[in-house]
């Protein structure tokens, strides 16, 4: 059983340079590329494992209907030269070329590429949750509808120690939402994993409401390092304790720092992941690994 983080290395079967074809790009056009999938994490014991590569290329290697569950962070595209605050300081919103908006349609172009993939992935009685601020969630939500998906609940993540409004025209943002999916329609002989018991035990006893309240990601999960749209671990972990059973699949097409495989490792699923940026591919790896290390029995 492997649980250290490997060097990276190419992927038998996934890892193969393929041959230049077009692909769709977040601007919405196409580019001849070749790409290489490789493998920065991986553990024998359940075939988690995390690749450093575009999410396009990831999900068209994985197999039809294999897939439990998907909890994903994509792009915002709210990196607009704008500005917010942190510890004090005021600090440009800029996280890199992977969250400029290329314009309305093209953008939802891109969300209806990537999740018509996760569609095609997800077993039947799967569901997807997606983040994201109102930048993105209102394209998000419609390409769901548009390609199949069944939404059973917008939950409300409120953040009781959000920046401050630094322009002083509109409302502090203290939210952020996540959308809820299924795969399979109402009434269908295929029906999805809500842990509603849990739930309601894990809230005293009342059923669970659609806003949750947690703090950002403490200082004790930046320890490895840090992403600029990291999210608590103990937000996902509710979700996989709500909608999987242990030993199922859980992919994350937009890994960032790893939050989703250290919920999954956490609670007991196997973690599927992809991460395109090569620094934070790394710090995934080893946020995960060190995860996985804790979870394995003395």
């Amino acid at each position: 059983m492997s649980n250290s983080t490997p060097p990276e290395k190419t992927i038998p079967g996934k890892g193969k340079t393929k041959e230049a074809k077009p692909t769709s790009r977040p601007d919405g056009g196409t580019a001849q590329k070749k790409s290489t999938l490789n493998r920065v994490w991986h553990d024998e014991n359940t075939q988690s494992e995390l690749v450093r590569g575009d999410q396009h290329d990831y999900l068209q290697s994985i197999p039809s209907e294999s897939v439990d569950c998907i909890w994903t962070d994509p792009p915002y595209f709210l990196s607009n030269d704008g500005s917010t605050c942190i510890n004090g300081k005021r600090t440009s919103v800029n996280k890199g070329q992977w969250d400029q908006s290329a314009g309305l349609q093209a953008d939802h172009d891109f969300n209806l590429a990537w999740l018509s993939e996760c569609y095609r992935v997800l077993k039947p009685t799967g569901t997807i949750w997606v983040s994201g601020t109102h930048h993105v969630y209102f394209s998000v939500g419609m390409a769901l509808m548009q390609i199949g998906f069944r939404l059973l609940n917008d939950i409300v993540w409120e953040k009781p120690n959000p920046p401050p409004n630094l322009g002083c025209r509109c409302f502090t943002h203290s939210t952020e939402m996540l959308l809820w999916a299924a795969k399979s329609p109402k009434g269908g002989k295929d029906r999805y994993t809500f842990n509603y018991a849990d739930m309601k035990t894990a809230n005293d006893g009342k059923q669970m409401k659609n806003v949750w309240r947690f703090t950002a990601p403490a200082k004790s999960e930046k320890t490895l390092g840090k992403h600029p749209t990291q999210k608590p671990i103990e937000l996902i972990e509710r979700c996989l304790l709500a909608s999987t059973s242990a030993g199922e699949v859980v992919l994350d097409p937009f890994t960032g720092s790893g939050t989703t495989g250290v919920a999954a490792v956490n609670t007991g699923r196997t973690f599927l992941g992809c991460e395109i940026e090569a620094k934070y591919a790394r710090l995934a790896a080893k946020r995960i690994s060190a995860a996985n290390e804790q979870a394995m029995p003395s």
